[in-house]
C-alpha cells in the first residue's frame, strides 16, 4: 500500500512522563542483528527510540538529517529496535510518511512498541522469517497520587487509539480486535505479520547479518538498558542514571573485544540489576 493512505500522527509529549521499555522486550532484543549490507540511501534504526542514557538512541532529529542528506530518492529503513519514546516514534513515523519517494522498511530483528509504529510508514514492509513485530499500549513512567495517575491514563488513551488507527490503515483490520492485541502485548512473527497485513514479504536470509546470539556485547547493552529502566522507576534522576551507566560503559566490551572481559562486564551489570530488583522488592 502507499504510505500516503496512512494517517498523520499527532505528537504531543507531556512533561514529567518518560516512555518505558518492558523488560520482556529487552530480554528478546539482540542488538547485534543488522542488515548484511547498507548503502547511502539506507537509514538504520538499531537502538532504542529517543535519546537514551548516553544521549544516544534514534531521534527524529537524526532521522530528519538523514532524510535531508538522501534527498528526494528512494530510501531503505532497517529496523531492529525494542522501542522506547513513543512520541519520538510518532515524529519519526511522520517523517517517513512524508518522504516524497518510496520507503522500504526491512525488519531484520524486532520492531517493538514505538518501532512498530515507525515500521508502518513504509510503502513496502519486509520482515525476517525469525523477526517480530510487537504492539502494545503506550508504556510510561509516572508518579503522583490516584488523581494524577488517572489523569495520565486518560491523557494516554488517544495515543493508543492513534496507534490503532495506524495499524488499521496498514492491515485493514477492525479497531476492536487491534485494541485487544494492544491490551495483551502481542508479538507477531514474520509469517503471521504478512498474513495479518503488518508486512508485505519475507526478507531473504542472506540480507540479514546476525552475530552470535546473546554474545557478551549484546547482553551487556541489553542489561544496561534494564538497569536504566529500573533506576528510572526508582525515581533516580536522569543525570544520576547517566553517571552510573557511564561508569559501567567504561568497562563494556568494544566491538572488537571478546572473551573474559566481556563476560565479566555482563556479570557485573546483571549482578547490579539483581541487587536493584532486591532493593525495590524490600522497599
Amino acid at each position: 500500500m502507499s504510505k500516503r493512505d496512512l494517517p498523520v500522527a499527532t505528537v504531543s509529549a507531556r512533561p514529567g512522563l518518560k516512555s518505558d521499555i518492558p523488560n520482556t522486550v529487552l530480554s528478546r532484543w539482540n542488538p547485534e542483528v543488522n542488515a548484511a549490507a547498507n548503502d547511502d540511501a539506507s537509514i538504520s534504526i538499531l537502538d532504542v527510540i529517543g535519546s537514551d542514557w548516553f544521549g544516544e538512541g534514534v531521534t527524529a532529529k537524526r532521522i530528519s538529517a538523514a532524510l535531508r542528506a538522501i534527498g528526494k530518492k528512494d530510501v531503505t529503513v532497517v529496523i531492529n529496535s525494542p522501542g522506547g519514546d513513543y512520541f519520538e516514534g510518532l515524529a519519526i513515523y511522520n517523517l517517513l510518511r512524508d518522504h516524497p519517494a518510496n520507503v522500504t522498511v526491512k525488519i531484520v530483528g524486532i520492531a517493538a512498541s514505538a518501532a512498530s509504529v515507525i515500521a508502518m510508514a513504509g510503502d513496502e514492509i519486509q520482515i525476517a522469517r525469525a523477526g517480530f513485530l510487537m504492539i502494545h499500549n503506550t508504556w510510561v513512567i509516572a508518579a503522583g497520587d490516584r488523581h494524577n495517575l488517572r489523569d495520565v491514563a486518560d491523557w494516554l488513551e488517544p495515543f493508543d487509539n492513534m496507534a490503532i488507527d495506524i495499524y488499521a490503515a496498514r492491515t485493514g483490520m477492525e479497531a476492536k480486535p487491534l485494541g485487544k492485541m494492544l491490551d495483551n502485548e502481542t508479538w507477531i512473527g514474520g509469517s503471521d505479520a504478512i498474513e495479518q497485513g503488518f508486512a508485505d514479504a519475507l526478507l531473504p536470509a542472506d540480507e540479514i547479518d546476525s552475530k552470535t546470539k546473546n554474545s557478551a556485547e549484546g547482553k551487556a547493552v541489553s542489561a544496561a538498558h534494564k538497569v536504566d529502566s529500573l533506576l528510572a522507576k526508582m525515581n533516580v534522576s536522569r543525570s544520576e542514571r547517566r553517571e552510573l551507566i557511564q561508569a559501567l560503559k567504561g568497562g563494556m566490551p568494544s566491538a572488537a573485544a571478546t572473551g573474559m572481559r566481556g563476560a565479566a562486564v555482563v556479570e557485573e551489570v546483571e549482578t547490579l540489576l539483581n541487587s536493584l530488583k532486591a532493593i525495590r522488592t524490600t522497599a
